[in-house]
């Protein structure tokens, strides 16, 4: 059974919200298998606990079925066994190797160029609204060969449905506006996928449409939600990301000296901006048998809240676990990017994130060309970060300065 939840931090509180590591510490420490009444799931929080319910296949994604499908469809998040490696197989080429390299690099670097340039005179942006929040959903935009004119619109329906999957408090009319989406979405997407069948491009939509192995191809409504869950998937994390790993050099000059330096570091603060303050903080599991873990036993059926941030903050895991430090040597970054890692901000296992290459391409172009650009950034003065969210975290803002480009 999970521990009593007297004295325990209450992972919807404003305490909690306001600054969740603290919280974290005592849950690792004193209740590292809780029942939280609120959310109807058993809390986990320590490394080996967590890696376990993301790679053991008696977990399961089945959660999924009430916490996205509302607003994406069925995705292949859901799917286990052979339908899942069926269905992933057709979709993951298209997001790492010469694919990635060869298609969809030159989409980031333009995309890229585009919005640093618009602030490049300037000497002064918000770099999550000028930026971070514009980059990952225009270069999967255009990525899919959607014209320009749907930058906005996409940008629209990520936000919403990015709040409906963060909607822990259920709030109605937040749920109500991503499920609006969903219908939004569905409509101007599901048409294109017809054309795009009957005369592929040389774009993402167009490989989607006519990816098949074995026989086996997506239907129009899985193209219409893989779509969807890109968005917020590829979308949240790289927009968070990026915006993480640029404070975080910002408050450890010497660490930011060192990747203005030598670019190819980036690969390090993005990994160690992962395990040490992840988008994702948590994910939900559902296994199909009791499980018994360090705190006790999880009920077959139930669901269950795998703190990934905790995890990635465990003594027991990691040396110094709260200093951001991108020269660490117990966080393998050659695998940082792969199902093998030893982080689990991507997950872990068989449900890796698809998108982690992507994101290691967009993280790197995108810190890359804003050093280029303003080599001297620094935070404007007397702005600090505030970061928010409890699902996924991150300063809603950053207000950054730098020598103006001439």
């Amino acid at each position: 059974m999970a521990s009593d939840a007297a004295g325990a931090p209450d992972i919807l509180s404003p305490e909690f919200a306001a600054d969740p590591y603290p919280a974290y510490e005592v849950l690792r420490s004193d209740f590292p298998l809780l029942w939280h009444e609120a959310t109807r799931s058993h809390v986990i929080s320590r490394y080996a606990d967590v890696e376990r319910a993301l790679k053991d296949p008696v977990f399961t994604n089945r959660n999924y079925d009430w916490q996205l499908e509302p607003v994406h469809g069925r995705t292949i998040l859901q799917m286990d066994g052979r339908e899942h490696a069926a269905k992933r197989a057709l979709v993951t080429p298209a997001f790492r190797g010469r694919a990635l390299a060869d298609r969809f690099m030159p989409v980031i670097e333009r995309v890229g160029d585009e919005l640093i340039g618009a602030f490049a005179a300037d000497g002064r942006v918000d770099l999550v609204e000028g930026f971070s929040t514009r980059f990952p959903i225009r270069v999967i935009v255009d990525m899919l060969g959607l014209p320009p004119g749907d930058h906005e619109l996409f940008h629209r329906w990520y936000t919403a449905i990015v709040a409906f999957i963060s909607n822990l408090a259920q709030d109605p009319e937040v749920a109500e506006a991503g499920l609006r989406t969903k219908e939004e979405l569905e409509a101007h997407v599901l048409p294109i996928v017809e054309r795009r069948r009957a005369e592929p491009g040389d774009d993402l939509l167009s490989t989607l449409c006519t990816a098949e192995i074995d026989g086996v191809r997506m239907s129009d409504e899985e193209i219409k939600s893989f779509v969807s869950l890109l968005l917020a998937a590829g979308g949240e994390t790289t927009d968070k990301a990026i915006t993480c790993l640029v404070r975080n050099l910002l408050d450890h000059p010497g660490q930011l000296a060192a990747v203005r330096a030598d670019r190819s570091l980036i690969d390090r603060a993005f990994a160690e901006t992962m395990r040490y303050s992840p988008v994702v903080q948590m994910v939900m599991r559902q296994p199909d048998a009791d499980v018994e873990l360090s705190g006790g036993t999880i009920p077959a059926g139930s669901t269950v809240t795998c703190l990934l941030a905790a995890a990635n903050r465990d003594p027991a895991r990691y040396d110094r676990p709260d200093e951001f430090d991108l020269f660490r040597t117990d966080l393998d970054v050659a695998r940082a990017f792969t199902a093998g890692a030893n982080h689990t901000a991507f997950a872990l296992g068989r449900h890796f994130c698809v998108g982690a290459q992507l994101a290691r391409a967009e993280v790197n172009v995108g810190v890359g060309r804003l050093l280029d650009v303003a080599p001297d950034l620094r935070l404007a003065p007397g702005f600090t970060p505030v970061d928010t969210g409890v699902f996924t975290r991150a300063p809603e803002r950053l207000l950054v300065e730098f020598t103006p480009a001439v």
